[in-house]
């Protein structure tokens, strides 16, 4: 009788480790989600500022160039924290 329930404690304490670890594991992948659009919206902002002032000094052609640039660095920064979700997720 000892012996069953030793057991049955050992295998509830297993379960409730695998549960904790799975929920670990999740909110890493959250959080690796989180930090690329925030450091998409970064690079985005960082383009438009960088655009507003090419605008300013009357270069149309330099601001587009720099608001594409921001665009594509934000665009860059959401695949790599897509990836690293996605890799927290497989886990």
């Amino acid at each position: 009788m000892g012996k069953i329930f030793l057991a049955s404690l050992v295998g509830l304490a297993f379960l409730g480790g695998l549960a904790s670890s799975v929920d670990a594991s999740d909110a890493k992948a959250r959080m690796e989600k989180s930090k690329g659009e925030m450091k998409a919206e970064m690079e985005e902002a960082k383009g438009e500022a960088k655009a507003l002032k090419e605008e300013a000094k009357g270069n149309d052609m330099r601001a587009d160039m720099e608001r594409a640039k921001g665009n594509v660095k934000g665009a860059g920064e959401r695949v790599k924290g897509k990836s690293k979700e996605m890799k927290e997720r497989a886990k």
